[in-house]
């Protein structure tokens, strides 16, 4: 899962970075309205952090313009503490969630994680796909009980084929979505890491769907969940 952090403290961003990395998302950092503005119309995030107080171009009139743009990709704002206008200005902008300054990084992570579970349509969690279990708040995974052991990019490409489980998805959008902007993508990497995940998933959990990608399913005979 891909986010993008907008935020112009740099203590703060660097802080948040390295949090929502360890929690296994790519994370690519703005410090400006106008970079923010560029990055979230031309990148496919899975979810925005976007503080308000920003230089050069407002959080509000940001997220006003991606609206307008038909860009529908979550935003959880970040706005300072008693500024309830902010807060209402933000979602009559089109925010999705808020976070209020000072927070605890466990919150953002606890809110970001509803955040993209409500986007994908999935209620619980705890993701599953038959044996197949996955919770993104400990950043584990396991089959039938037992735990895989996953690098980070093995980690980030199952979260991202859970949440999207039982659609075809493209090496092209797997490689948007596993990758920040600053990595050398290769869409080729992307089939050495779905040779690993079918060593430790079972060779059948993933389906090779000719000249389209990959597909997450059950095995036959189980059911998906979550």
């Amino acid at each position: 899962m891909r986010i993008l952090l907008v935020e112009d403290d740099p203590d703060l961003s660097r802080q948040l970075k390295l949090a929502l990395g360890d929690a296994g998302y790519a994370v690519d950092h703005a410090a400006d309205g106008e970079e923010a503005q560029f990055l979230g119309e031309t990148e496919p995030y899975d979810a925005v952090v976007l503080d308000l107080g920003l230089p050069k171009v407002d959080g509000v009139s940001v997220l006003e313009r991606w609206r307008r743009g038909n860009v529908a990709t979550p935003v959880l704002i970040l706005t300072a503490r008693g500024s309830w206008n902010e807060k209402v200005a933000g979602f009559d902008a089109g925010a999705d969630d808020y976070l209020t300054k000072p927070f605890h990084t466990e919150e953002l992570l606890a809110r970001l994680r509803a955040l993209l579970r409500r986007s994908s349509g999935h209620a619980s969690p705890t993701l599953s796909c038959g044996g197949l279990r996955l919770d993104p708040r400990a950043a584990r995974a396991s089959v039938n009980g037992e735990p895989l052991r996953l690098t980070s990019l093995e980690y980030r490409l199952l979260h991202y084929m859970m949440m999207h489980q039982g659609r075809v998805i493209g090496r092209t959008e797997l490689v948007e979505h596993l990758y920040d902007q600053d990595f050398d993508r290769d869409s080729n990497t992307i089939e050495v890491f779905i040779g690993r995940l079918r060593k430790k998933l079972g060779s059948d959990r993933i389906e090779t769907v000719r000249g389209l990608g990959y597909r997450l399913t059950p095995l036959e005979g189980e059911t998906t969940e979550g």
